[in-house]
């Protein structure tokens, strides 16, 4: 009997069992690929924390510790692939003489490198000029000291007689700031800057220069172990870092005092760990809502065919069914509908999963969604025939009801008012969602940050359907009806006395629009972001830099001629002495560097970049500074600043007046610590030289193609370099980014308009079916094909019309909050929401066919023949 009954309900019933199956379907496909997401998104922060660090371990020797028993110590702690010694000595000055002239800088370090270290550690030195063999003397030192290839620079060592040193090439250190960090100091102490003057020589020749100071002066000698860690990390950056971090102590007690660990590694893991926990509440912000949408999907479909169940019920009972058996097949139809929408939903996940994540679902979280896919199908396909355990309970007609209860509690009001006071203490108190301290094991999540937008989210659509249900009251619906002719007063009352049931279809609908655009902004805004992220970094499309001595701005015009460059410009990057700290200083031409990159507000304080552009237009010495150095030398607006700038004539360094005009946070090309921007003109002037060292191209095709092309017109320039911004997107997104955000994204929204469609034409349909003997009756009595069509369109319109309208408003307001609350993903923060036209286009054709096809469905079905819908009713 029960295999004829789902036969039954397979061929009478197909849109209520695959209508409920598809609810349930997209909730497991929901869950799973979410599921998807976090596992292997965890993996690759992981992966992408563990390539970003130049070296894992610095291992500092104490004096007098024995380098061979500490280097056992790291062996037994945990397995390595590499470790190097290095020697770190610290030099009162370099100097060198040319053009008539001596320079000499200020305090320095000097390292001694091992042979294969370069090739062990690639990412720790990148050669300007020359190449890495000899003596290398860092790009800043070289700046200071006006020194080329072959030219000879004295090192005064402490105590000691100077030594002079051939240079045989120019770097860059990218990773300084760990290559000079305070090994072993507390945590909590800001770390030290790294020092302006920095060479590197061969380790026999170190040891050569720098074996007598160690025993004069050994406080100014030590000795390193740099290591590369061969150990299997866990997937879970959370995991790694335990493991790392527990390494290292173990390193730290076996070596009992004569060696303390420099943990880049787990630094870097810290912060991957920070932003794992972002992806968590990525997935609870823009994906636990679309899984509640879908079983709220699921519950609505089976409750439109509620009353269907309830005939069926009180039909089985006539013929003499007991109630366990009506128990048994009611079961029966859930576990069908379960089963249905749990195979169906984990082959989308799988599919999803593979294409839009490029990664698999696995077993575990296959598992969950499909016990969550099961309960939903049974307690969407049991509750409605809860308590129908007589012929006249299951008979009885449902009248129009009471107000809702959550009408009556004004639940939508107090909604409002949680969304409006977490959001407040979320978002207007500087408070952090995620925290992960350095040094603490343990990172955690304020998940009641994110009652703000789903109280919001559910609080709005509540209101909304609060304001429909008062105009579906006969008095305004009449007055929105009278343009459509004398049946106006009729399709009014037959759609008041249908309130309750249109009222919870635009509820679905509204929030499902609300979903998707709230989806879609925050992520068009996230990926806009990121774009200016890595315009912050590169400058523009393609970014040509060099050195002083051989400028690329002398080949501006070349560049700027080459195809489909669409603006130019060139930026002079030097350094300046403020006090005794050595900056970055950039000079921007106001009035054009807009056209080649972005300059966002939040780059300046208390000003917009346009405000700021113009500041430094209006007086030549205008000078922009950071927040460090204002607080640091007590700096006023309108202050004058005495800078210390190289003059070309002498290359000795020269007192050079500006005005303080305002604060910069952020600029394109410039780094994320300390640094000036002025007038490029002004900078010239007072130093004589008028060499730009950057060139920045705006371009409309091929990135990579353009920047092909200039590295190969300044190729013959010493020290230049040309990088892309596809290129620099990839290595300066942040790791939360290497989750697959795009993936995320496209699944996001490619299920937000599965929602919608499902929400407004299934819903329509369901509802629409279920009321088709009342057009069929309508039919029979002379009604007109038109009139029965107002009657449709009429439903429809309040459904997925009225619906929209309101889910459009409430995902422009969840989505400024989701951006405000998740402050921690974008960097740096956008001044605007991105509204992604295309992706709306889209929805709206998706709500505006769904809702065709279910009114043309209903219309079919409305022309059967009465006693064939009469018997089937």
């Amino acid at each position: 009997m029960t295999v004829a009954w789902l036969r039954g309900l397979l061929l009478r019933r197909p849109l209520r069992i695959w209508g409920t199956a598809l609810g349930v379907a997209l909730t497991v496909a929901f869950l799973a690929s979410l599921g998807a997401f976090i596992t292997t998104g965890a993996a690759s922060m992981t992966r992408r924390a563990s390539a970003s660090v130049a070296v894992d371990w610095q291992v500092l020797l104490a004096q007098g510790a024995v380098a061979s028993l500490v280097e056992q110590a790291v062996r037994a702690a945990t397995p390595v692939k590499i470790v190097l010694p290095i020697g770190y000595a610290d030099v009162r000055a370099f100097s060198a003489q040319g053009g008539g002239t001596v320079q000499t800088t200020g305090a320095g370090k000097v390292l001694g490198v091992p042979d294969g270290y370069f090739q062990a550690f690639p990412a720790e030195v990148r050669a300007l000029v020359g190449s890495l063999n000899g003596a290398l003397l860092s790009q800043q030192t070289a700046a200071n000291l006006h020194v080329r290839i072959g030219d000879v620079v004295n090192v005064a060592r402490s105590g000691l007689p100077a030594m002079p040193v051939t240079i045989g090439g120019i770097v860059d250190l990218p990773a300084a700031d760990s290559l000079f960090q305070a090994v072993g100091a507390p945590k909590g102490i800001a770390p030290q800057a790294p020092p302006d003057n920095v060479l590197l020589l061969p380790a026999v020749q170190w040891e050569a220069l720098f074996a007598p100071q160690r025993q004069a002066r050994p406080d100014t000698v030590r000795e390193q172990l740099h290591v590369k860690l061969a150990a299997k990390l866990p997937g879970d950056p959370g995991q790694a870092y335990l493991q790392v971090t527990h390494a290292a102590n173990n390193v730290e007690v076996r070596a009992a005092g004569s060696a303390a660990v420099g943990d880049n590694l787990g630094a870097s893991l810290n912060g991957a760990r920070e932003d794992a926990l972002y992806a968590r509440t990525l997935f609870l912000f823009l994906g636990l809502p679309g899984a509640l949408l879908a079983a709220a999907l699921t519950m609505s479909v089976a409750a439109a065919s509620a009353g269907q169940r309830r005939q069926e019920q009180a039909l089985l009972r006539l013929r003499g069914a007991p109630p366990l058996v009506a128990a048994r097949l009611a079961l029966a139809e859930a576990l069908l509908v379960g089963l249905l929408g749990v195979l169906l939903g984990s082959g989308l996940a799988l599919l999803a999963a593979a294409t839009l994540l490029n990664s698999r679902v696995t077993g575990l979280w296959v598992l969950i969604a499909g016990l969550a896919g099961l309960l939903l199908a049974g307690v969407s396909t049991l509750l409605p025939t809860l308590g129908m355990t007589s012929v006249s309970a299951a008979r009885r007609n449902v009248g129009r009801g009471t107000v809702p209860l959550w009408q009556r509690l004004y639940l939508d009001v107090l909604l409002l008012v949680l969304a409006g006071l977490m959001y407040w203490r979320t978002a207007a108190s500087g408070y952090q969602l995620v925290l992960a301290p350095e040094g603490v094991s343990q990172a955690s999540v304020q998940y009641e940050a994110f009652l703000a937008p789903l109280a919001l989210w559910l609080g709005a659509g509540l209101v909304a359907t609060r304001l429909l249900g008062r105009l579906l009251s006969t008095g305004p619906l009449l007055r929105a009806l009278r343009p459509v002719g004398p049946l106006a007063l009729v399709v009014a009352a037959a759609l008041s006395r249908q309130r309750g049931l249109l009222a919870r279809g635009a509820l679905l609908v509204s929030l499902s629009v609300a979903f998707a655009v709230s989806t879609a902004v925050f992520n068009a805004t996230y990926n806009d972001q990121a774009r200016t992220d890595a315009y912050l970094t590169n400058g523009s499309d393609v970014n040509v830099s060099g050195v002083t001595a051989a400028p690329v701005g002398a080949r501006l015009k070349q560049l700027a001629a080459l195809p489909n460059v669409q603006a130019s410009d060139a930026l002079i990057h030097r350094f300046a002495y403020v006090g005794g700290d050595l900056q970055d200083i950039f000079g921007v031409d106001a009035a054009h560097v807009a056209q080649v990159t972005r300059l966002s507000n939040s780059y300046f304080s208390q000003m917009s970049a346009q405000q700021a552009m113009a500041k430094l237009q209006s007086r030549p010495d205008a000078l922009f500074v950071s927040q460090e150095t204002v607080n640091d030398y007590q700096l006023r607006l309108g202050d004058p600043v005495r800078l210390r700038l190289q003059r070309a004539s002498d290359h000795t360094y020269h007192v050079v007046p500006f005005t303080f005009v305002g604060v910069v946070r952020e600029f394109p090309t410039a780094p994320k610590d300390s640094f000036l921007i002025t007038n490029a003109s002004y900078l010239a002037a007072q130093t004589g030289n008028p060499a730009r060292e950057v060139v920045l191209l705006q371009t409309a095709g091929d990135v990579s193609v353009l920047a092909a092309r200039a590295r190969s017109l300044v190729a013959d320039l010493p020290g230049a370099q040309v990088s892309d911004l596809a290129t620099v997107r990839a290595r300066v997104a942040s790791s939360l980014t290497a989750v697959n955000v795009a993936g995320l994204a496209q699944l996001e929204l490619g299920f937000a308009v599965l929602l919608l469609a499902t929400a407004t034409g299934l819903v329509l349909a369901l509802g629409l079916a279920e009321r088709r003997k009342q057009f069929t009756v309508l039919s029979a009595l002379g009604a007109q094909p038109g009139q029965l069509g107002l009657f449709l369109k009429a439903e429809a319109w309040i459904v997925a019309g009225v619906g929209s309208f309101f889910g459009a408003i409430i995902g422009v307001a969840v989505s400024g909050a989701l951006v405000k609350i998740l402050q921690g993903v974008f960097d740096p923060p956008p001044d605007i929401l991105v509204l992604p036209w295309l992706y709306l286009t889209v929805l709206s054709l998706a709500v505006l066919i769904a809702t065709t096809l279910a009114v043309v469905t209903a219309r079919r079905a409305s022309g059967q023949h009465v006693s064939e819908v009469l018997r089937s009713t």
